[in-house]
Parts: structure tokens; C-alpha cells; sequence
């Protein structure tokens, strides 16, 4: 039996300042101002514009953290800052600090007692099927953190070759869809989200250079009339925000719409059986306890048995290189 052991305990308590530590120093450019060879406090202090005093507590701070490595007074960047922290680096998750620390997010934890005693969120406007603003925040910013789970879901879908026509349900930042669109001029991509959220869609599709291979699907996953014969419907960070009957109610509308042979791509927080296992995804349910009225993240079996109820066959899962969620596969 291990010791008790109060800083568990401490730490827990204190962890709003962990996250706010760690906002400041991305807000204020302090990974940034490493730079490739590190920075001494004073030299952090001068580029970021704030006194040495702050500039060496704030760096111990996240040196603390494992967020920065130490020697001889001069601070320099471990290889996950570097990786993800870091505004030079293409996987750098700064950018998502604008909605994961949205102040509704903030709101739904500082209401979390009273959410648990209801047994759903106690916001007035949940994070869930709605067309809400967070949804125009998420696509703008969320990128980062889906770049390379975009390339590895194409890469997935293209096993048995390009799929011809693609179902992009919840487009947002357009990541998804776009990975398959620049991996073949013939893939046709249909792009699903809100009005509001669709506009950010095109915005970086224009961008990208493949408005000519989408085509544009404004409203609701539960209400939008979707056409026939897909290939491959992707569905990624969606299923988490509903109870296992509204799932379902989806993915029969997505088994409607596969072509036979179709496969239907999930990216999720899958936990293992246990529940409490691996972290993120394990973790991941008190944000949907805290956020929406009745998602949760759902385990291998329990997709699993959706999928089954639904239609599909085939399910397996697989992990996503350098991403704490997981794909599930499933076949029509």
C-alpha cells in the first residue's frame, strides 16, 4: 500500500493556476522567446516585455511543469514545448487556447458541482448539436491539434484506394476532408456543418487551393437531407456530445448514406474497458459531463455495439501517431 500523499491533493487544488500559468507564457510569447539556443530570465524578460522577476518565476514555473529544461540560468525547450508549444513549430497547440479556455469552457467548470448534483451541465447554452459561437472558435483554432490526425485518417481511408465522393460531417477547420481532397484531384468532398461554421470551412479550403474539388452542405447532421454512395463518411469529435441513442440516430443516417462496401471513420477519446485508462481519453467524460446534457466518451465495446445496432460491420480501432484520441473503423 503506498503512503498517503497530501501533494496529490495540493495539486489538484491548485491546478487552475497551472493553467493559467501556462495561458500567460503563450500569451506573452515566453516559449517563443527561447528561441533555438534558450534565454537567461533577462533575456526573456526584455523580448516579452515584463520584468526579470516575472520572467524567472514564470519560467521555473513551467521548467516545473516539464515544460522547459534549466542549466546554468539559461532556460531552453524540452521536445514537447518545442513540438507543441513552441509558435515556430506547424504543430504548435497555442492557437487552441482560444477555445479550450473559452469562458464558457471556464464557466462549465466553475459550475461542475452543480452539474454533477443534475447529472448534466449546468450551462444556460450547452456545447452540444446547436449552432453556437464556440463552434466558429473551435474551427478557427483547433487546427494544430488535428493536423496530423487529419493525415493519418486519409492516409487510413485510402487504403483500398481513393474513395471517389467523401462525407465531411462536422467540417469545421476543413482538416479532415482536405487531407483526402490533396491526396487525390478525383476525390470529391462533401462539407457538413452549421451556416456560421461553414463560412471558416470555405475560408480555408479557398486557401488551400481545393474549392473546386468540394461541394458545401449547410444545417444540422440530424436535419440536412444527405445524398447517397459515399465512400468514406468521416465523423471526428462528434459522437462524444450525445447519449448512445442519439449516436445511433446519427450513424443510421451515415450507414444510409455509405455506398455499400463505405467505411465510416470515427475519431474519438476512446478509454479503454477499465474507464480509467489511458488519461486524456479516460478524463475526457467530465468534460462532456461538465459541457453538454448527455455526452460521455465511449469505450471500443460501446461503439462497437452501436455500430453493430446500426448496420456496420468490420469495427476495429486504431491509435492515432502523436494524438491522445483513436480512429474506429467501421464497415457498411
Amino acid at each position: 500500500m503506498s503512503e498517503p500523499n497530501p501533494g496529490i491533493v495540493f495539486d489538484l487544488i491548485n491546478s487552475h493556476q497551472r493553467t493559467a500559468a501556462l495561458r500567460a507564457a503563450v500569451e506573452l510569447n515566453v516559449f517563443g522567446a527561447l528561441g533555438k539556443e534558450g534565454a537567461t530570465a533577462s533575456a526573456v524578460a526584455q523580448r516579452c516585455g515584463m520584468p526579470e522577476r516575472s520572467a524567472r518565476i514564470l519560467c521555473d514555473y513551467m521548467t516545473v511543469a516539464g515544460l522547459m529544461e534549466k542549466a546554468g540560468g539559461v532556460y531552453s525547450h524540452t521536445p514537447t514545448s518545442a513540438a507543441f508549444l513552441d509558435p515556430a513549430s506547424p504543430a504548435s497547440m497555442a492557437p487552441t487556447i482560444p477555445f479550450l479556455l473559452a469562458p464558457k469552457i471556464l464557466q462549465a467548470s466553475s459550475l461542475l458541482t452543480e452539474t454533477i448534483r443534475r447529472g448534466h451541465t449546468a450551462l444556460d447554452e450547452p456545447l452540444a448539436g446547436e449552432e453556437v459561437a464556440e463552434w466558429v472558435t473551435f474551427a478557427r483554432s483547433m487546427h494544430p491539434m488535428m493536423a496530423g490526425a487529419a493525415e493519418f485518417l486519409a492516409t487510413v481511408g485510402s487504403e483500398a484506394g481513393a474513395p471517389r465522393k467523401v462525407l465531411d460531417v462536422a467540417a469545421s477547420h476543413g482538416l479532415f476532408g482536405m487531407a483526402f481532397a490533396r491526396r487525390n484531384a478525383a476525390t470529391r468532398v462533401t462539407a457538413l456543418d452549421f451556416p456560421s461554421v461553414l463560412e471558416v470551412t470555405r475560408e480555408k479550403v479557398r486557401a488551400a487551393g481545393l474549392d473546386g474539388q468540394y461541394d458545401y452542405l449547410s444545417g444540422s447532421a440530424f436535419q440536412v437531407e444527405l445524398c447517397q454512395g459515399y465512400d468514406v463518411v468521416l465523423v471526428t469529435n462528434l459522437y462524444h456530445h450525445f447519449d448512445i441513442p442519439t449516436c445511433e440516430t446519427l450513424m443510421r443516417r451515415f450507414h444510409a448514406a455509405l455506398a455499400p462496401g463505405g467505411r465510416m471513420l470515427t475519431l474519438e477519446a476512446v478509454p479503454d474497458e477499465d474507464r480509467i485508462s489511458p488519461p486524456m481519453p479516460a478524463t475526457f467524460a467530465m468534460m462532456m459531463l461538465a459541457n453538454t446534457p448527455s455526452g460521455d466518451a465511449y469505450t471500443l465495446s460501446e461503439y462497437a455495439a452501436m455500430l453493430t445496432k446500426t448496420g456496420f460491420h468490420g469495427v476495429e480501432k486504431r491509435d492515432v501517431p502523436r494524438s491522445p484520441q483513436q480512429l474506429v473503423i467501421a464497415v457498411k
